[in-house]
């Protein structure tokens, strides 16, 4: 798949046309492109590039260089697919603020577990769901475990919330040359780890709501494919169904689905999450 909806490409910014001043290299377009960490790099030429990879001693300092950025520009451009805002992208385990709390010491551990466990997870397809109260750090340690897959482990991944999904779906109806719902289903089937935020977030139209629906499809296709799945949501576990359907909530559930339930005050409001 080569469109995609959900998953962002770095930025290039300040781009111009120059030589490298090597003989038989092309001009290139140079700019400063987004690193994940919030800084700016500039690309260089990629005739260099391609000489220090292929035709350079694997022993030379100019080869093992190119290595380490090729390396480095794979996992910067895998991060900024997740999706995860530069709000989030900060977030880790260690960042995670639970002092004596029992209960925030619980959620962290088993989200740390997941994370650091995730191949079996993935092999099983098992899904873990983050419920509780606003503002009580769901979204922080979801994209931590992203990071963690991501970088420890190679996989892919993707954070969306509920009403960006039905946003890009509601978009494809509109008859333009952008992907269909078939196409967006496929794409968030696509990751090794999804993560769907704000489930049950969005209000509901008498007779127009169609995001059950279409979460459930999500949730399914997922299923079908043996890949796991990360909700996050405000509302009360047995409450999910109405926002996903009752038997996406039973796909969630099955083969030892986990939860981490968040059951303290919001930070937003002078908690200390």
């Amino acid at each position: 798949m080569t469109f995609s909806k959900f998953s962002p490409a770095p930025q290039l910014i300040e781009s111009r046309t120059r030589a490298c001043g090597v003989p038989g290299h092309n001009q290139f377009q140079q700019g400063l492109v987004e690193q994940f960490d919030g800084s700016w790099k500039p690309n260089t030429c990629p005739a260099c590039r391609w000489q220090a990879l292929y035709n350079t001693p694997k022993d030379r300092d100019e080869h093992l260089s190119a290595v380490a950025d090729d390396a480095a520009e794979y996992l910067n451009l895998a991060l900024i697919a997740t999706g995860i805002t530069p709000r989030f992208r900060g977030c880790s385990f260690d960042g995670y603020t639970t002092g004596d709390d029992k209960a925030k010491q619980r959620a962290l551990s088993i989200c740390r577990k997941y994370a650091e466990g995730f191949e079996a997870h993935s092999q099983a397809g098992r899904a873990l769901m983050l419920m509780g109260e606003i503002g009580t750090g769901k979204t922080h340690l979801a994209c931590a475990i992203l990071q963690h897959v991501v970088r420890q482990g190679g996989y892919t991944g993707l954070i969306v919330t509920a009403e960006s999904i039905t946003q890009a779906v509601t978009d494809s109806f509109r008859g333009n040359a952008g992907p269909s719902k078939s196409d967006l289903i496929a794409e968030l089937a696509a990751v090794d780890l999804l993560v769907i935020d704000e489930v049950g977030m969005h209000t509901a139209k008498p007779g127009k709501d169609f995001t059950p629906g279409l979460l459930h499809e999500a949730i399914d296709r997922r299923y079908q494919l043996i890949k796991p799945t990360i909700l996050i949501s405000n509302q009360k576990p047995e409450m999910l169904q109405d926002f996903i359907g009752p038997r996406a909530a039973d796909r969630l559930r099955e083969n030892g689905g986990l939860l981490a339930p968040f059951t303290w005050g919001s930070a937003r409001s002078g908690g200390t999450a």
